[in-house]
């Protein structure tokens, strides 16, 4: 079996100096029928490796479970990758970023007050070791030296912009080399001393991520590992988009060149992204340095190959740029042309405040819980309580995350919106129905704010006037939404269907297409929501852009009738659901 080991400058496979020419595909971001073909395109490209974080949270979205079903097998991708001729390199985190919700780590770790967040803490601890077991067990049968394709195994991720606890990384090393893996690891930061140092320790490889002035990046790299082989773990090829800012883009040639210095300076490199894919169902994360910005639906990031695995200008630029230093493969991709386009209304709709126990189901609360409270994960949930007051007041709530619609007597009221740090509105009378549409965005994936509860931050007050604090509200029922029902909601004979109107409203359509053909589903004229096709959650809109179209998989479509389902949180004005040519993520310039 082949033996990967790390020289005084080079990776050694089988005694012989190696070069790693990775791209990352993160296989929980693309449809598994869909896995083969953007292997092959990376081959194809001259890329001899694949890259992939595992996501703690999607394997394990309640303790006790590991679920490795469908878009989660990562078995089954590993073995693609090895069936292709080409090597991996596993990033099981716990921690990965990735702008994916709460950067991979699970909500319900953090229920219980002060477990400790990536740091040397017991109950963390304990958690992150039981992760890694299930994972590496999955790792372990696939190392090249058992005849698999994986070379590399990383510990955390990019440590150093985090903290400077050498215990807990020290334990990672332990767990994962207790778990049965043999390879090289490696840890990653930014070329940065302070991170490269913090994030850094004795006996595993450093490397870098960057995505500019390369020489200089490696050179920074050097001084803090003098010996072995230098290495881009994450050459930055373009970027991601935030809800309400601009499509991120990076000039062709200028990455190129980029790539070309990079690859000149002898290093190895894993192109971050060579597929970006979709952050399907409600997976994206955000950001938050002072302000609250969710990560939008796409993770096309400017890929060589785009959203939809069809090789672009850079995808090529690339290629000829390995072709310099790495034999290339003959053949060339070819891309597919336009998708199907065809219209369908949307009609039956079904309001959620009409009948909310259809819904989900509703507990009881003698004050304001925050979503982590609820029994299951909760993104959508309805706060509903009886005003006490008999004149026009304001209420006020300690915090918001990340959205809340407020409702009065069912009439909409306003909203309050975490990335504007609102937290009070004026309300027209003190007494009535109070209801709050509450909806979480996307959980932070970078920096202190990872790991906080979800949900309404209390207190909630009421000032009528007459009490210069409030008077705090209590006797709270909270539904918590279970978006999973949403696409049955047809299903159970619900009365009174045909209204609609403002505040959360589920609409549906069948429609008819060619299987196995991508489409792209157009929300310009929508307002804000999560589209379902077949079931299969294509993730949310938001007519703030800058996307404004959907990536459908053409394997989640059947021969003749396909149904389309929108959850609209504010107002449908077009109960019209179009299918477009191609994807429109916002401006195309650099």
């Amino acid at each position: 079996m082949p033996e990967f080991t790390i020289g005084e400058t080079d990776f050694l496979l089988d005694g012989e100096p190696f070069r790693i020419l990775s791209g990352a595909l993160h296989y929980f971001r693309v449809h598994p029928d869909h896995w083969a073909d953007r292997i092959e395109k990376a081959r194809l490209m001259g890329l001899n490796t694949i890259e992939t974080y595992v996501p703690w949270n999607a394997h394990s979205p309640r303790p006790g479970v590991f679920d490795t079903d469908g878009i989660l097998d990562l078995p089954r991708f590993l073995r693609l990758v090895g069936e292709a001729g080409m090597y991996a390199i596993v990033r099981p985190g716990p921690f990965i970023c990735a702008e994916w919700d709460n950067g991979g780590l699970p909500p319900w770790l953090f229920r219980e007050p002060g477990v400790g967040i990536r740091r040397h803490e017991p109950r963390f601890l304990d958690e992150v070791e039981k992760y890694l077991h299930h994972v590496l067990a999955l790792v372990r049968p696939h190392q090249v030296d058992l005849g698999g394709p994986v070379l590399l195994v990383q510990v955390e991720n990019e440590y150093g912009a985090y903290g400077d606890d050498r215990s807990y990384l020290q334990a990672l090393v332990e767990m994962i080399r207790g778990a049965g893996i043999g390879v090289p690891l490696v840890t990653v930061d930014q070329p940065v001393d302070a991170m490269l140092a913090a994030g850094g320790i004795d006996g595993v490889l450093r490397t870098s991520s960057f995505g500019s002035d390369s020489a200089n990046r490696l050179r920074t790299l050097r001084d803090h590992q003098p010996t072995g082989p230098l290495m881009c773990m994450e050459f930055w090829d373009g970027w991601f988009d935030h809800w309400g800012g601009r499509h991120h883009t990076t000039g062709v040639e200028q990455a190129a060149e980029e790539l070309d210095a990079l690859l000149a300076a002898g290093a190895s490199v894993n192109v971050y992204m060579f597929h970006g894919g979709t952050n399907f169902g409600l997976t994206s994360g955000a950001n938050d340095k002072g302000i609250y910005r969710p990560t939008v639906t796409s993770y096309d990031y400017d890929a060589p190959l785009d959203e939809a695995g069809n090789p672009t200008t850079k995808y090529f630029a690339f290629r000829d740029v390995i072709a310099r230093y790495a034999p290339v493969p003959t053949e060339t991709p070819g891309a597919t042309g336009p998708a199907p386009e065809h219209t369908v209304a949307l009609g039956d709709p079904v309001r959620l405040l009409d009948d909310p126990a259809a819904w989900g189901s509703w507990s009881r609360w003698a004050s304001l819980p925050v979503l982590d409270e609820l029994e299951t994960e909760t993104r959508l949930a309805v706060y509903r309580t009886e005003l006490p007051g008999d004149r026009p007041g304001v209420l006020s709530l300690g915090e918001v995350r990340d959205r809340a619609a407020v409702f009065l007597d069912g009439a909409p009221v306003g909203i309050l919106e975490r990335e504007h740090h609102e937290r009070a509105l004026a309300l027209p009378r003190g007494r009535g129905v109070l209801e709050l549409v509450v909806e979480d965005q996307g959980r932070v994936n970078y920096g202190a704010r990872i790991g906080e509860h979800k949900g309404l931050v209390g207190p909630a007050l009421l000032d009528c006037g007459a009490c210069m604090d409030g008077v705090p509200l209590t006797d709270w029922e909270v539904l918590a939404v279970d978006l999973d029902r949403v696409p049955r909601l047809w299903e159970t004979g619900l009365p009174d269907r045909g209204g609609s109107g403002v505040g959360p409203t589920a609409w549906h359509a069948h429609f008819s297409t060619e299987p196995h053909v991508d489409l792209f589903l157009d929300t310009t004229a929508w307002g804000k929501g999560i589209a379902w096709v077949n079931g299969f959650c294509l993730g949310r809109y938001w007519r703030r852009g800058p996307q404004h179209t959907l990536f459908v998989p053409g394997p989640v479509l059947r021969p003749g009738r396909n149904e389309l389902v929108v959850l609209e949180l504010e107002v449908l004005a077009d109960p019209t659901a179009r299918f477009v040519a191609g994807p429109s993520l916002g401006p195309l310039e650099d």
